[in-house]
């Protein structure tokens, strides 16, 4: 997984479409088209892995988008991570056994943490843990419920657990394209031996080389690349 440091492009979807929300909050949405459509632009573009997100299943915990990543699933080939609504070992399972490559757990993860060593006897690279950050602190249910607890020290939870990777998304500048803030990235980075990757604020080629730096695996990139600050292929060859 991520034998090179590797740009991902987001697919978020909401009600059928790509978005991408500022910091999280619903009714922030701006819309860019349909998702397969999305997919496809980027792989040809040379993405080597694809990040989707049902952000209505995030929000209400019920997989709205279904539909449009089985969609996805057929209409690429490769790895695609996904994330939002999945809330059970079956629903997990159920994904994994239909193509996706990792399953991204966040609220359940939290609120049930032996769901990650259960997925993971019978998936070993098939879990990747979700830990969105405000304000220094781990929350939930689409960004909304605060945890008390700490990026890096639940990272390293996670890593014991059998978590293959950890997905790393620091709210505070999520879809605000004023850049990467690196103090909590490299702290989750430096806690943990799995591969780290980075989202949120990513708006210049810079930021990426930041996050390299800093030793995230990947970087997640949605709103710099749909609003055209730099394409896919100067954010891979940078």
């Amino acid at each position: 997984m991520f034998p090179e440091f590797e740009v991902v492009p987001a697919v978020d979807m909401q009600d059928g479409e790509v978005v991408q929300l500022v910091q999280g909050e619903r009714g922030t949405e701006k819309t860019y088209g349909d998702p397969v459509e999305a997919a496809r632009r980027w792989v040809d573009a040379g993405a080597e892995t694809l990040h989707l997100v049902d952000l209505d299943g995030a929000f209400e915990g019920e997989r709205k988008n279904a539909p449009a990543v089985d969609a996805v699933l057929d209409a690429v080939d490769v790895p695609l991570q996904l994330g939002g609504g999945i809330r059970t070992a079956d629903d997990a399972r159920d994904l994994l056994d239909r193509g996706v490559d990792r399953v991204i757990l966040g609220t359940a993860a939290v609120e049930n943490p032996d769901i990650v060593a259960e997925l993971a006897a019978d998936y070993p690279d098939g879990v990747m843990v979700s830990l969105d950050a405000k304000d220094g602190e781990v929350v939930v249910s689409g960004w909304t419920e605060g945890t008390g607890l700490d990026p890096a020290e639940a990272a390293a939870r996670y890593e014991e657990l059998g978590a293959a990777a950890i997905l790393f998304t620091d709210v505070d500048v999520e879809g605000q394209l004023e850049g990467v803030h690196l103090e909590t990235t490299s702290a989750v980075v430096d806690a943990v031996d799995i591969p780290v990757v980075a989202s949120g604020g990513v708006a210049s080629l810079d930021d990426v080389r930041a996050l390299r730096e800093a030793g995230a695996a990947a970087t997640v990139v949605g709103t710099a690349l749909y609003e055209g600050r730099f394409t896919l292929e100067e954010a891979m060859e940078a």
